[in-house]
């Protein structure tokens, strides 16, 4: 594949947002110059990347060239040859970066993220998963050094959480963690199972990529807001103020609660992006759906009646049914290292997208 003609037309268009970028003009609209910023970003790494590779390939050629004239055995042959086999494999990998430049960015990749474990079925076995997995991103956040900011839970009486919701602030933070959307099954041995027996219980995972002001537009006249006292642990103020705040979107009837912090101007915040956050992967989810009959296997549209994984526990096993993964590594996944299943799935979303892509 020649890729020389996209790699000029990512500097021919690097030259024409960096022109715009220096019109004052431009930053009278914030979302914009936001958007544009972006761009020029994504594009200065994309040409910096195409350079490597066309010098990388003209290397190759000049070495392959050496080599027709050299004679074989001799010892500038030998080095060229070893030469040869790094450049090949470094020509590789630069083509795969300037590929991925070539599939239509998700615009919501570098946005901080909103997740919501839900128990399944199980009963009080569903909760306790549901607090497994709360556990495990937040391993895997701290890996990253993704900060984690808790918005509201529900206990389950027996242990675990009925619901927990949380945020996830860093550096492509749902481009990683959007994967994650759908129904996770476990199968183990519940701790109250006297028999041994293996039970099979679910929880649901909703990743939200957070949503700003300018995505989605709320009219103050669709809005229920009510405040209550919160309930549950956080010191002696929490059951003696009225904090917790409940949001009720008329259109749809959504309800969003948060009652983690003490003071009911930051619940109202916390719960507003909750909100948007939920409009906004609506949206993208009706818009997603215009596109399902081209893309068959679509990885990462969040269908929640879709079982994305299984966690078996007996056999110390992890299977990723959307790509048919299996991986004998259940303890260290669960301590948060999750790169082992979602650098697949980022990959063979690449596949999908590229797929599209008229190259």
């Amino acid at each position: 594949m020649n890729l020389r003609p996209y790699i000029e037309k990512f500097a021919r268009r690097l030259e024409e947002v960096e022109a715009a970028l220096s019109d004052p003009k431009v930053f009278d609209n914030p979302a914009k110059s936001q958007e544009l910023s972006r761009e020029y970003a994504r594009l200065k790494e994309q040409a910096e990347v195409g350079g490597r590779y066309l010098k990388t390939v003209d290397e190759l050629a000049q070495h392959t060239e050496f080599l027709k004239t050299e004679p074989a055995d001799s010892e500038l042959a030998q080095m060229a040859r070893e030469e040869n086999t790094h450049l090949e494999a470094e020509e590789h990998r630069l083509a795969r970066q300037v590929q991925m430049g070539l599939a239509p960015p998700d615009p919501t990749d570098s946005r901080n993220t909103i997740i919501e474990i839900r128990a399944g079925a199980g009963g009080s076995e569903s909760a306790l998963f549901a607090a497994d997995l709360f556990r495990m991103y937040t391993r895997y956040a701290e890996g990253r050094g993704w900060k984690i900011e808790h918005m509201d839970s529900s206990p389950s009486d027996l242990g675990g959480f009925k619901e927990v919701i949380f945020g996830v602030t860093g550096s492509d933070v749902f481009k990683r963690l959007k994967y994650e959307s759908g129904v996770h099954r476990v199968q183990r041995v519940p701790a109250t199972e006297a028999q041994g027996r293996i039970h099979t219980s679910t929880a649901t995972v909703a990743v939200l990529p957070e949503a700003q002001e300018v995505d989605i537009e709320i009219r103050p006249e669709d809005l229920e807001i009510n405040v209550c006292r919160a309930s549950g642990k956080g010191g002696q103020c929490v059951n003696t103020t009225d904090s917790a705040v409940q949001i009720i979107y008329k259109p749809t009837g959504m309800i969003v609660r948060c009652a983690d912090e003490r003071s009911q101007q930051k619940n109202k915040v916390r719960a507003m992006t909750v909100l948007r956050s939920r409009l906004l992967e609506a949206k993208i989810a009706e818009e997603n759906a215009k596109y399902a009959a081209r893309r068959k296997e679509q990885v990462g549209t969040g269908e929640r009646n879709e079982r994305i994984r299984t966690y078996n526990f007996p056999q110390s096993r992890v299977s990723d049914h959307r790509i048919e993964l299996t991986l004998y590594n259940l303890p260290r996944f669960m301590e948060g290292d999750l790169d082992c299943i979602l650098e697949p799935l980022m990959a063979n979303d690449l596949e999908n997208r590229l797929a599209e892509v008229k190259l």
